[in-house]
């Protein structure tokens, strides 16, 4: 008998007992993943996603594979996502342990949102760093008042952290 990883997975789903939210959500990241970033559940704990995003176009982390780690708490829907960054960046809304500054993560959180709906939100910050919501104070400033040189650093972070060199 041939089976695939979904198809394994899927059994595993149904031992770990989970809300049928959680699995139908997971099933649609598997089978119609968002373009740059792969989300893949843990095989000891489905709440717990092993997460890739891969860098925007026309942004300074463009190229590089940064990794994420999300979980989906015991509430959830009800609470959000708990997620952060792995690979290190440069980013004025992502500090140096890898906390995001996402408004959808934090007051914004609705449950009619999903995880490929933070997924993207994620990616959407990548490209488009908000220096005035900060969660990085250095980065921020840096981005305010010498936008090159930050952009500068984000480059050079993201060929040092999140590029197989």
């Amino acid at each position: 008998m041939c089976w695939d990883a979904l198809d394994l997975w899927r059994q595993g789903l149904i031992m770990a007992d989970l809300p049928r939210r959680i699995i139908k959500e997971t099933q649609r990241l598997m089978q119609e993943p968002v373009p740059g970033i792969s989300a893949v559940p843990d095989d000891a704990n489905a709440r717990y996603f092993h997460v890739i995003v891969t860098g925007p176009e026309d942004s300074p982390f463009e190229g590089g594979l940064f990794k994420l780690e999300l979980f989906l708490p015991e509430d959830y829907p009800m609470s959000a996502p708990k997620v952060r960054f792995i690979t290190k960046i440069y980013h004025p809304n992502i500090d140096r342990l890898g906390r995001i500054c996402l408004d959808i993560l934090k007051d914004k959180w609705s449950p009619a949102l999903q995880i490929r709906t933070v997924l993207l939100s994620i990616q959407a910050l990548l490209s488009a760093p908000n220096p005035d919501d900060p969660l990085a104070n250095d980065v921020a400033e840096l981005w305010k008042i010498n936008e090159g040189e930050a952009i500068r650093n984000a480059k050079e972070w993201t060929r040092r952290y999140a590029m197989d060199n």
